[in-house]
Parts: structure tokens; sequence; C-alpha cells
């Protein structure tokens, strides 16, 4: 799988945003940049920024000649955004450690990593429970 071009080290941090910001934000398009630092910060490839935007991958390639997501896909990418703050909060800043769980399945999500159930908007609420429930200290 083809990884996202590595840019040089940058300052990018992912925030957290309320759902009217989300909203705002997702119907003035987000910019594909911001996609691509997301992606590298999370270690995700081509292909797995394209299954999370819920679209193909010719289409990525496609807003990116433009510069701009569509309004879903910018939706997409505001709650993975929004996912990612919420992890790096609760692994403490270690972007290693979160594209790690993203990957590892979990008993909580029925033995699937998390990443595999970013695919609907039901599966980052999930998500976002189990590292909700990680930093309270409730695993189980």
């Amino acid at each position: 799988m083809a990884a996202i071009p590595r840019q040089q080290q940058s300052s990018y941090q992912p925030r957290r945003a309320s759902g009217f910001t989300i909203i705002e934000q997702a119907q003035q398009r987000v910019g594909t940049q911001q996609a691509d630092q997301l992606a590298n910060l999370l270690g995700l490839t081509f292909k797995e920024l394209a299954l999370v935007l819920q679209i193909a991958e010719r289409t990525l390639h496609r807003f990116r000649s433009e510069g701009l997501l569509d309004s879903p896909s910018s939706e997409r990418l505001l709650l993975l955004e929004n996912l990612a703050a919420h992890g790096l909060l609760v692994f403490d800043g270690r972007t290693d450690a979160l594209a790690n769980w993203l990957r590892y399945p979990l008993r909580e999500l029925k033995n699937q990593p998390p990443l595999a159930l970013l695919n609907t908007i039901s599966g980052f609420t999930l998500v976002d429970d189990v590292l909700t429930r990680i930093e309270y200290g409730v695993y189980a």
C-alpha cells in the first residue's frame, strides 16, 4: 500500500472541534493538505485514508489536484481529527502508540482494529467511546 508522502517535520497538531464547528468546516470544505498531515501523523496509507473518507482512491487523487475535499469527506476527516486529538490525549502525545492502537484488534470492538470501524459514523463513535474508557481506566 502506498503511503501518504511524508512531510518535513510538521507542527501539525489535531484539534477537537464541537459538532457545530465540524458542520461549518465541512460545509466550507477542508483542504487536502490537512488530510495529508493527519494521515501522516497517524501513519495511514493512501488506501486507508480513502477508506476512512469513504471515497475511491481515484477520487482522493482528484480532490488532491483540486486542493479541497467535498463536504462529506471533509466531515469524516474532521471526525478523524477529533479522534486523533482524543487519542493523543489518552496516549500522552505518542503518535506511534496511537497509530499502533488503531491497528490492533480489540475485544471491545468484536476483535476488530479501531481503524476497520472508521468507515462508518457509528464506528467513529464506538472507537471514541473506547478511548474514553481507556482515559478513565475502565477497560472492560
